[in-house]
């Protein structure tokens, strides 16, 4: 079928297949558990001392952060630690990675995706992926996160580094519209 030269000039075909990953970004489902007074999402067990579902993951510290609507929060770097993030199911937040590693195979590759939005999942994002997040909800969003370290302040210890927002693009924050 033939269409008119201004519908052929911006049609497209929408990916089905996912976009590509990066290396070493994992996601680990949740159990959540409904009944008729709520939910309850178990987020750790602990085998052996270890967090079970996060093999080669040693947590040593639990962070828990608020952002407000439309708010955007990137980019920010680590060289040595690794996140782990939860969003609860009821928030909706769009978490893009960038990765900035030299010689990952996934080098310069972005990842979005949404966290919260009915969802209960981990996100694990090694040192060397630049990450943030933009709340695209109504309401505040929380995030709890672990690390590997213990957050210290002092300049020549802090593994907390930033990037500009628009690193890879003002427009990696926008809502698609399809």
């Amino acid at each position: 079928m033939k269409l008119t030269a201004d519908a052929d000039s911006v049609l497209r075909v929408q990916r089905y297949d996912g976009s590509p990953s990066i290396d070493g970004v994992e996601f680990t489902e949740l159990r959540r558990f409904n009944d008729d007074g709520g939910a309850m999402t178990e987020l750790l067990r602990f085998e052996e001392d270890r967090p079970a579902g996060l093999e080669g993951f040693e947590p040593r510290q639990l962070n828990y952060s608020i952002l407000q609507p439309g708010a955007i929060k990137a980019f920010h770097l680590h060289r040595r630690q690794t996140d782990v993030w939860f969003v609860p199911p009821e928030d909706r937040i769009l978490m893009v990675l960038v990765d900035v590693r030299a010689g990952s195979p996934s080098a310069a590759v972005r990842q979005r995706f949404m966290l919260g939005d009915g969802t209960s999942r981990f996100v694990r994002v090694p040192p060397g992926v630049a990450h943030g997040c933009r709340n695209i909800g109504a309401e505040e969003a929380r995030i709890l996160y672990l690390t590997d370290l213990v957050f210290d302040p002092d300049p020549e210890q802090c593994d907390e580094g930033r990037l500009p927002w628009d690193f890879a693009g003002a427009e990696i924050w926008d809502v698609v519209k399809e």
